[in-house]
């Protein structure tokens, strides 16, 4: 039988103290410290209203306020849309923005975030400083399995949400060429933005001009246009700086010369999620 003299007995705590000490540091765990960043998790969920519109599995309407059209209801916006009231859709700055959305308020709730992206404008949500009018898809996207229809029968609830990177993996940003666009007039609506997802500014660059950046104005919606007096030469290279971050990027070339009204052209870059 092995006895542990007072020494031997000394040692083994010394080390087992030591041991313990260096666990935690190499692995970073402090229960105080996840317990904290826990609740940081949590404070970063502000409350809203929810209500949804359109048809229960649809994307609410066709683009509505922001100008999608029917890409709401196509990959990677896939109906998980969302009209905002005026604090979201922000006289249409607010289009692209993507939230995470989750309810507790109901029994059919999962309490599980999902991510929407504000495609419309709801004027008349104003009961509320922050309101959601979802479509059916992400309304009942809230719901826990199978229940989806009976969160949608409960008509309005009391959600949480916050803003999140929008992360369109695999997918550059995109300018649709408003059918309303000439040689002395370009409208874009621009779509897919990484990041941040809605725009402080846009700037447009004609060819042959190495430095003029010319401002465009927001026209309505996610529409940005350049009414410009005389004839534009083409290609442009156009400047996307982001709302909240204030990040830049640029798509050189992007609308080529020869461009047609009605058109979508791809470009090559994206904001970093």
């Amino acid at each position: 039988m092995a006895v542990i003299t007072r020494p031997n007995l000394f040692s083994l705590v010394t080390f087992t103290a030591t041991f313990s000490l260096l666990l935690n540091s190499c692995f970073g765990f402090y229960p105080k410290l996840l317990n904290a960043s826990l609740a940081a998790s949590e404070s970063d969920w502000s409350p809203a209203g929810a209500t949804w519109y359109g048809s229960p599995t649809g994307a609410g309407s066709d683009g509505g306020a922001c100008g999608y059209g029917g890409a709401v209801d196509q990959a990677p916006f896939s109906s998980m849309v969302s009209a905002g009231g005026p604090s979201l859709f922000k006289s249409g700055k607010g289009c692209g923005a993507c939230y995470e959305v989750k309810c507790t308020s109901n029994s059919a709730c999962s309490g599980n975030p999902v991510t929407v992206v504000i495609t419309d404008e709801c004027p008349g949500c104003v009961s509320e400083s922050v309101h959601f009018d979802l479509s059916g898809t992400s309304f009942g996207a809230m719901a826990k399995s199978g229940q989806a229809e009976q969160l949608r029968n409960a008509g309005v609830l009391q959600i949480q949400y916050r803003k999140v990177d929008c992360n369109y993996r695999g997918t550059t940003v995109a300018f649709h060429v408003d059918s309303g666009s000439n040689p002395n007039y370009f409208a874009t609506l621009i779509e897919y933005e990484n990041g941040d997802g809605d725009l402080a500014s846009v700037d447009l660059k004609q060819a042959l001009d190495s430095d003029s950046w010319i401002s465009m104005q927001q026209s309505w919606g996610a529409v940005w246009k350049l009414d410009a007096g005389s004839t534009l030469r083409a290609p442009f290279s156009l400047k996307l700086t982001s709302l909240d971050s204030r990040k830049t990027i640029v798509a050189y070339g992007v609308i080529p010369a020869g461009w047609e009204p009605g058109k979508t052209y791809r470009s090559v870059v994206n904001f970093k999620p």
